[in-house]
């Protein structure tokens, strides 16, 4: 019977369907989101600006010695040594003076980007087994890789912490409590942490802060006065406590928002005037406080809610009403595939190409000359950054080993080659719990395929009939829970 089901399975889904699905999610929404984000340059040239509109991919091609493009088949990409890629074309209108010169508009070629095997955008993909051996492939090749100047890479799974989730745990020594979130928003990644000591003291860390803050401090900051902290901390008479004892040692009682703001600024910047502390206060909470949350000053009264909630789950830890979280739970993690790493690596390449385009619109400004858009871009600038990320493997965070040469000894290691999940902890170090098998992992993660050495437990692969699932969009998520209005517990 298992045998029937598994060959059933075989039948009807691909081993490297999770790889080719993140990709396809990449193409069609994930790198428009990134042009989205920045879709207009505003060079340091009065009344000019660059508007960028819808970004458009085709299919795999190359550019032969007499300039001529044309369309190129996986195959000749590996005995070429090219790299089996799409042109990118992106729509742009000039803004002069806040007027859209439509007349103007027209789509530019930026850059190319390596496409996966049997993909949406791979010529393969509705290919059949004749056509595949037509074309110089295996009729079995399942895809899911990349050919990066004649080389197979494939783009391993990474495996993270969950983002804008909290998790609490006990720190070294249990003498503290710490409400951990990795405020992830698009194209940054903050780590916020709200601890409390054994006395009931909270602090709070997150990036840009010297040191920790006291919790209250930072609720003034965000507009929060005692009586709003107290309302919110109602509900639970241990943590009301919590609260009370942190506003009576909080020296400064109630002060305006504004001064909170400054006190805020002089730990980051001592010596500054008022103004400008109060500035660089305002940037650090709006940008790198709770990012998810949102980045505009209309956001602050819900991260001070939100810091209340993970100040909140430590209490309960502390006082043993609640246990602390498990890390190594899969509930609490989230892998990444190709389609995920390759909008990060995007949206890095991309940042280097607005800022290169800005550059070339004030140099030619500055020497007086005229303007021409397909004069300031230079493709080189995605294309060579891509490219060398995913031919050395080390991706825009420090990690290593993220793209590698695919394994071609047989076509069982080809298969689990492409399913392999690697963990971001470092092989030196013991992580005695995070090498062990986790009951969690049943159905998910293979308990006994794993490498010897330094690699056990950190390097795994996914389970036979596991089903990976390309996640949904927060911002549509967020509206419909919205339309449903106010939901109450039964």
């Amino acid at each position: 019977m298992t045998n029937e089901l598994l060959e059933s399975f075989l039948e009807s889904n691909s081993l490297v369907q999770h790889q080719i699905e993140s990709f396809n999610r990449f193409i069609d929404t994930g790198i428009q989101s990134v042009i989205d984000r920045q879709n207009v340059i505003e060079p340091s040239v009065e009344g000019f600006a660059l508007k960028l509109s819808k970004i458009r991919l085709e299919k795999a091609s190359i550019i032969e010695a007499d300039g001529s493009r044309r369309a190129i088949m996986p195959n000749e990409a590996r005995l070429r040594n090219f790299t089996y890629s799409a042109p990118i074309f992106i729509g742009i209108v000039p803004v002069i003076r806040g007027i859209e010169k439509s007349a103007s508009f027209g789509e530019v070629f930026v850059g190319e980007l390596p496409i996966m095997l049997r993909s949406n955008l791979c010529y393969m993909k509705t290919f059949s087994k004749q056509q595949m051996v037509e074309n110089g492939e295996d009729a079995e090749d399942p895809g899911g890789y990349f050919v990066i100047k004649g080389v197979e890479r494939v783009l391993i799974g990474l495996e993270d912490i969950a983002a804008n989730r909290i998790i609490t745990t006990k720190k070294k020594g249990g003498d503290k409590i710490a409400s951990v979130v990795f405020s992830t928003a698009p194209g940054f990644r903050a780590r916020c942490v709200v601890t409390r000591a054994q006395t009931g003291v909270f602090t709070v860390d997150f990036p840009t802060v010297p040191k920790s803050l006291n919790l209250m401090l930072l609720l003034n900051a965000l507009g929060m006065k005692s009586k709003d902290i107290l309302e919110y901390a109602s509900d639970m008479l241990s943590f009301k406590n919590d609260v009370m004892l942190n506003l009576e040692l909080y020296e400064h009682k109630d002060i305006p928002t504004n001064e909170a703001l400054v006190e805020l600024g002089k730990l980051s910047a001592p010596g500054q005037t008022k103004e400008y502390q109060q500035k660089r206060a305002d940037t650090q909470i709006d940008n790198y406080l709770l990012p998810h949350i949102g980045e505009g000053a209309e956001d602050r009264h819900e991260k001070g809610k939100y810091l209340i909630q993970m100040a909140r789950k430590a209490t309960l830890v502390g006082n043993g009403i609640a246990k602390e979280d498990d890390k190594d739970h899969y509930g609490n993690k989230r892998v990444k595939f190709s389609g995920e790493l390759m909008e990060e690596l995007f949206a890095y390449a991309f940042r280097f190409f607005t800022k290169e385009v800005k550059y070339q619109i004030e140099r030619t400004s500055a020497r007086g000359r005229k303007l021409s858009i397909q004069s300031i871009i230079n493709p080189d600038t995605i294309t060579e950054r891509i490219a060398y990320a995913m031919g050395t493997g080390t991706w825009i965070a420090g990690q290593t080993g993220v793209s590698q040469v695919l394994d071609r000894t047989n076509i069982i290691s080809t298969y689990t080659h492409l399913r392999r999940v690697k963990s971001p902890l470092a092989k030196k170090h013991p992580h005695f719990k995070a090498r062990d098998v986790h009951g969690t992992q049943w159905g998910k993660i293979c308990p006994s395929e794993t490498p010897e050495g330094q690699e056990v437990g950190l390097t795994k692969y996914l389970a036979i009939m596991s089903k990976i699932t390309v996640g949904a969009d927060e911002a549509s998520v967020k509206q419909k829970v919205g339309e449903l209005g106010k939901i109450e517990k039964l």
